[in-house]
């Protein structure tokens, strides 16, 4: 899978891409990652991405034309790439929609930044505007990555254990459940009996009722 990330901070990216699952993908081949500062697409002699808002009010908007240019640029001689926004007012992302796109072999995320970018941008390019929650961040960095980990993590052969993430929260529209590991007791606390009883069916059991009576308490509106 390649993705295109438009950002003006291609430096926060760094780090995040050289740990962790991000990086066992790309060295796996089975993640690209593609940084493209869109600053550098700007036509103005001081390289200027924002300008003041028609109508007033407080904040700045990002340009139309440096974004265009590099959307331009990365879709040339291309077919039709799937471009996703990462804005508060966008769909809430979940699992179903991580695997939904999880298919798609090439993919592009605007990275947001000040009060907006232009709408026009939105209205041309953008395929689908998707939120990590009902909470504003400074920038769309934090969200592409989120998304990212969120991919990288499913795409073929790069987790370890893949059941492991067949079992996570919201794969089943359920949250996980509670997990143990050594010493089975801990300043006076032990594990359950049944996780140790090697009763495999029991244990089952188990961890589907915890998950339900997990799911009830912090997110009833899961269970249908």
């Amino acid at each position: 899978m390649i993705l295109n990330i438009l950002t003006l901070f291609p430096l926060v990216f760094q780090n995040f891409l050289a740990e962790s699952i991000p990086f066992i993908a790309q060295q796996k081949k089975k993640l690209f990652v593609n940084l493209v500062n869109f600053r550098e697409f700007s036509t103005s002699k001081h390289l200027q991405v924002d300008d003041y808002p028609y109508g007033g009010g407080a904040g700045m908007v990002i340009k139309a034309e440096p974004l265009a240019n590099a959307l331009d640029h990365i879709l040339d001689m291309r077919e039709r790439i799937p471009i996703l926004y990462f804005t508060p007012q966008g769909r809430l992302l979940n699992q179903k929609i991580v695997r939904q796109y999880l298919s798609i072999p090439e993919l592009i995320i605007i990275c947001g930044h000040y009060k907006e970018i232009d709408q026009r941008i939105r209205d041309k390019y953008v395929t689908e505007e998707i939120s990590i929650g009902d909470y504003v961040l400074s920038g769309g960095e934090l969200p592409a990555m989120v998304f990212i980990d969120a991919i990288a993590r499913l795409l073929d052969g790069v987790l370890h254990d893949e059941e492991s993430a067949q079992t996570d929260s919201h794969e089943t529209n359920m949250l996980g459940y509670p997990c143990y590991t050594r010493p089975a007791e801990f300043q006076g606390m032990t594990v359950p009996e049944v996780l140790i009883s090697g009763h495999h069916q029991k244990i089952v059991e188990w961890r589907q009722q915890k998950s339900l009576e997990i799911t009830r308490r912090v997110r009833p509106d899961l269970i249908k």
